[in-house]
């Protein structure tokens, strides 16, 4: 294994954990598909981007968060929420964060994102008292 993907693997397992690392070690040392995929992101986004110098992890996941509010990718949200959180990012920096996109992007991306932060903070025993806009009966 070469040394972009060591670090990349160690970039995933230190903030999802090492039974996250060690389920995507696997993925990307067999053959097929989806093996091809897990090896591009460790190698490519983990390996290479996240591990930068430049940029704090906290400002990385705030980047990358504001991305996958844009684009709508609500999955990828919640592992990038997951991540903020490993990252140092508090639970009043993700929800400002969420906040300080309404102007750019919408309510309708912005809504989605709040509800896909609440379920990784109920998750992490960090809110289990919030509800989703769907919860409430506001959409």
């Amino acid at each position: 294994m070469n040394e972009t993907r060591e670090r990349g693997l160690e970039f995933f397992s230190d903030v999802l954990g090492k039974d996250a690392g060690d389920m995507m070690r696997q993925a990307v040392e067999q053959d097929g598909f989806s093996s091809t995929l897990g090896q591009i992101a460790v190698d490519f986004a983990f390996g290479s981007v996240w591990t930068r110098p430049g940029l704090e992890r906290k400002h990385r996941s705030l980047v990358v968060i504001a991305i996958l509010i844009a684009t709508r990718q609500t999955a990828e949200l919640k592992n990038h929420f997951r991540i903020g959180l490993a990252n140092g990012l508090t639970r009043t920096e993700l929800e400002e964060a969420v906040i300080q996109s309404i102007p750019y992007l919408g309510l309708p991306a912005c809504t989605q994102a709040s509800s896909a932060l609440i379920e990784v903070l109920r998750e992490r025993g960090i809110d289990t008292q919030s509800k989703t806009t769907e919860e409430r009966g506001l959409v």
